[in-house]
């Protein structure tokens, strides 16, 4: 016969081991549709239009130089979309 605490353990265990499976794989997904969203928004100048056709040039090639990103060569949405990223942007979604 089985130790009915062992089962008891047994069953709580898989219990506790399933949700968390669950909550992590819900946390995944979410987290995937973030960063769809997030790569999206930056696909094109319209749709990033508050951060980068706003954005006068000068301003925009003064502060990512301040911030050690690359300029030569790149649109005006890479230079944004780094400048976003490295200041925790994507990190501070809500």
């Amino acid at each position: 016969m089985v130790d009915q605490d062992r089962r008891d353990f047994l069953t709580r265990y898989i219990s506790q081991l399933t949700g968390r499976v669950l909550r992590g794989f819900v946390q995944g997904a979410e987290e995937a549709r973030h960063e769809a969203e997030f790569d999206k928004f930056f696909e094109s100048y319209e749709s990033s239009y508050a951060l980068t056709l706003a954005y006068p040039d000068d301003i925009l090639i003064e502060t990512a130089r301040k911030h050690n990103i690359e300029t030569e060569g790149r649109s005006k949405n890479e230079i944004v979309r780094e400048l976003f990223l490295k200041n925790g942007g994507y990190e501070n979604r809500s």
